[in-house]
């Protein structure tokens, strides 16, 4: 079974004076569509606005810098929530269902850079995000004929034909001083409900000198659950690692600063992957292939999902390590001595999964 796991930069898929759209396609990362997960970024300008839109997969944004508004509606929730105008900034987590429409707007005074991971087991072209635009050039509401937007909308067929066919854009455009001033100030309140701030967040794991690893579950935020989508953020400090381990389900890494280093093993007990990482690469861990990640001297911070809620992930290290059974088990399966046996599972009672910088010489 081959797969090529190494990282990959995005490509641009659309950009105009209002940001950029990148996509990690699958015909340039055959594992995405294998893995049914798919990855996109935004980056929007000062006054950038991303017309109406809605996808084929679940998916969640990731804020990695600046702050915007978001207007998102979900069918079939009638609420005021569900019709809320909300503000994100960076470190909050927006989960997005499949099929719900939202539109983005850069209120700031910089660029504003999210991250869009998804589960696409559903999606159209495997491996990827398919949108549909609802307004624009290339809007659902452009391509019906003008008789059927009059006799939705209850207006006569000029101002049908004015309504969809004024907006010239595609996907991304910049509004004027004048039209940016007519955009109402988020929600705060409905922002709270809707997303969540990795940083207000308690770390799971936290080591001096180590790192930080701090999950959100849909067990502690329901939309979350509702997308079936669980994210984590490790960071770690200079030259730490962070011991190996697996899930049951693909993972998604994009690292969002930093460098270090990615192993991964797979079936047959084969690394399938030695590599440096960089900013801006993203990468994927099948289900049930061991990762093991370590920082250099700068740092690392990395953001992924894993596609399900219920999903479990073994530690290979740790206090919690899965190799922790009776002494005379593990000793059969090293073939080691009974005192290596021994010291080995007292390091494994006070170890833990974010290892400090070490020297081994």
């Amino acid at each position: 079974m081959n797969m090529d796991l190494s990282p990959k930069f995005p490509a641009t898929f659309t950009e105009t004076e209002a940001g950029v759209y990148y996509h990690w396609a699958a015909a340039d990362s055959h594992v995405l569509g294998e893995a049914k997960v798919a990855a996109g970024k935004l980056v929007l300008k000062p006054q950038g606005f991303a017309l109406p839109h809605y996808a084929d997969c679940s998916k969640v944004g990731y804020v990695l810098e600046g702050k915007c508004g978001v207007a998102l509606r979900i069918p079939g929730i009638n609420t005021k929530e569900n019709m809320g105008y909300i503000g994100v900034k960076k470190g909050d987590v927006l989960p997005i269902p499949c099929g719900s429409v939202s539109s983005w707007y850069n209120y700031g005074d910089s660029d504003v850079v999210i991250i869009f991971m998804a589960d696409a087991t559903k999606a159209y072209v495997a491996g990827e995000i398919t949108y549909f635009l609802l307004t624009g050039q290339q809007g659902h509401l452009r391509a019906f004929s003008p008789e059927f937007i009059a006799k939705t909308y209850q207006i006569n067929a000029d101002k049908a034909k004015n309504l969809v066919g004024s907006q010239k854009g595609v996907l991304l455009i910049k509004l004027s001083e004048e039209e940016a001033r007519k955009i109402p100030n988020p929600n705060e309140e409905v922002s709270n409900i809707l997303s969540h701030n990795m940083d207000a967040s308690q770390p799971d794991v936290e080591v001096d000198n180590g790192g930080k690893l701090t999950t959100i579950k849909g067990t502690e935020f329901p939309l979350l659950e509702q997308v079936g989508i669980d994210v984590s953020r490790l960071v770690l400090e200079s030259c730490a690692t962070r011991a190996p381990s697996y899930a049951t389900e693909s993972q998604v890494c994009y690292i969002a600063k930093g460098s270090g280093e990615v192993q991964i093993v797979g079936i047959n007990g084969k690394l399938v992957l030695n590599t440096k990482v960089e900013t801006g690469q993203l990468f994927v861990v099948p289900k049930l292939f061991a990762v093991v990640v370590s920082a250099d001297e700068q740092g690392i911070e990395l953001v992924s999902i894993v596609t399900s809620t219920r999903a479990v992930v073994g530690e290979i290290g740790g206090k919690n390590s899965v190799l922790k059974t009776i002494p005379s088990i593990l000793q059969m399966s090293f073939n080691v001595s009974q005192e290596s046996t021994q010291h080995f599972l007292q390091m494994l009672e006070t170890a833990t999964i974010l290892v400090p910088a070490m020297n081994l010489y």
